[in-house]
């Protein structure tokens, strides 16, 4: 499945990879956690309505959030080596002008979609009349 040089790997041999890892990975981690998950629910269902004020579920909850682009900046990557046609050359082969062209080209496309409904609507938000009380 992996090819003994790195450097032959092409995008779709890295794309084939990625999924076929997100699928074991949701094999191998997903249905067990989900399996207890429902045997957890199953049991905390069993609980007598006084036992559960005991247990306190509130308190501050912590969140890091983020990757969210990263993702989007592969997929468009990925969608920009298939429209130039490059699918299938190994990756090493391309060259640092190509890279930093289509990482360029992402971000001006990105900027582009992102950035005509965000000026469209902050410039409806400053244009209305505030209401009247």
């Amino acid at each position: 499945m992996v090819p003994s040089i790195l450097g032959l790997w092409t995008m779709a041999n890295l794309v084939t990879f990625i999924v076929y890892a997100v699928l074991w990975e949701l094999l191998l981690i997903g249905v067990p956690i989900a399996i207890a998950g429902v045997i957890g629910w199953r049991w905390w269902k069993r609980i007598p309505r006084e036992e559960w004020r005991g247990y306190r579920f509130s308190g501050r909850k912590r969140t890091s959030g983020g990757g969210g682009a990263s993702l989007l900046f592969f997929v468009a990557f990925c969608i920009k080596v298939f429209v130039d046609g490059k699918w299938n050359v190994p990756i090493a082969t391309f060259t640092l002008d190509y890279v930093v062209g289509s990482i360029i080209t992402i971000l001006v496309l990105g900027l582009i979609i992102v950035g005509i409904p965000a000026t469209i609507g902050l410039t409806w938000w400053i244009s209305r009349e505030p209401k009247k009380p």
